[in-house]
């Protein structure tokens, strides 16, 4: 990012009151997942939502594999 732009931004909080540390941006982001989450789901067949939940699990099995051996 420009250091012009991330100067203005900065600022532009400021004025307005707003926050700009990660955990203000890291909650900010959590509030949207949690609302769009659930809507996204509700979007989608049954079994895309199986297909995607045994990707995940798949993933984070491979993780634990690498970790420890």
């Amino acid at each position: 990012m420009d250091l012009n732009v991330r100067a203005f931004r900065t600022v532009e909080a400021a004025i307005n009151g707003l926050s700009t540390s990660p955990d203000a941006k890291k909650l900010s982001s959590r509030k949207g997942g949690l609302s769009g989450g659930p809507s996204r789901a509700s979007s989608m067949s049954k079994e895309r939502r199986v297909e995607i939940a045994k990707k995940a699990s798949a993933a984070r099995w491979e993780r634990k594999k690498e970790r420890h051996g």
